[in-house]
């Protein structure tokens, strides 16, 4: 189903297997997976909507995520994040929740629109579904926490989650920066080596958890993201809205 179209891209809802095992491949070529199968795929996948952007000439996906809708934070247990964080304090969270899961974008496709184009698909799912909170894992290539000890001391300094909602550590194997790191961070380092879907996040008013979860499967470290729709500056909700369009 065409949700949205926005200069040389579209977005489509999946609407076929067929589709999702599209979204699947993409997500396995970009993660770096390196199992047999050839595609990236878990039990959450048939309980999501699917997303998918494509280049509107040649039809070629280089775009994906899925989102899981929670009807308020009592059903928190059942995300992706809740494998990985202890997330009972979100329990009485009382607005409407979406999880957002698997963002990649085709690694040989090299164009900043695309990750435009992305935030206006979710921000129009956002508003037309009235969600007050959006969260999801946030992860950094590769499990050697050195490379973003200055990422992670500026989420230690300025981006940690309020302590009502703060996630507690469930996995086995975590990098507890909030209380490890004691550096000034370099921001010039620390901005080079912070996802492109975090900033965004952080540049909406986000938070995170204070330790970032070490996950061998995916060859990533990852942090609990939360983002506050209420709490967005409306400048910046009238930017992502502008996406939209």
């Amino acid at each position: 189903m065409l949700y949205m179209a926005k200069g040389k891209y579209q977005t489509r809802i999946a609407e076929s297997q067929a589709d999702i095992e599209a979204t699947q491949q993409l997500r396995y070529r970009a993660f770096g997976l390196s199992h047999q199968s050839g595609i990236d795929c878990d039990a959450f996948d048939e309980h999501c909507h699917h997303f998918l952007i494509e280049d509107r000439k040649s039809g070629a996906l280089v775009c994906c995520f899925r989102i899981m809708h929670l009807n308020g934070g009592a059903e928190i247990g059942q995300s992706y994040s809740a494998q990985y964080y202890e997330l009972s304090s979100l329990n009485d969270f009382t607005g409407s929740l979406v999880e957002l899961g698997r963002f990649c974008i085709d690694p040989q496709v090299k164009d900043p629109d695309i990750l435009r184009v992305a935030w206006g698909a979710i921000t129009k799912y956002v508003d037309e579904e009235g969600v007050d909170l959006l969260f999801g894992c946030t992860s950094f290539q590769g499990t050697d926490a050195s490379t973003y000890y200055d990422a992670f001391a500026v989420l230690r300094d300025k981006h940690m989650a309020p302590k009502r909602w703060m996630p507690r550590v469930k996995a086995p194997k975590v990098f507890k920066y909030a209380n490890r790191l004691r550096r000034k961070p370099n921001m010039k380092n620390a901005m080079q080596h912070m996802p492109p879907l975090l900033k965004t996040y952080l540049m909406m008013g986000g938070w995170v958890s204070d330790h970032a979860v070490v996950d061998n499967h995916m060859n990533t470290l990852h942090v609990f993201t939360g983002v506050e729709i209420n709490a967005i500056p409306p400048a910046r909700k009238r930017l992502l809205r502008a996406l939209t369009g």
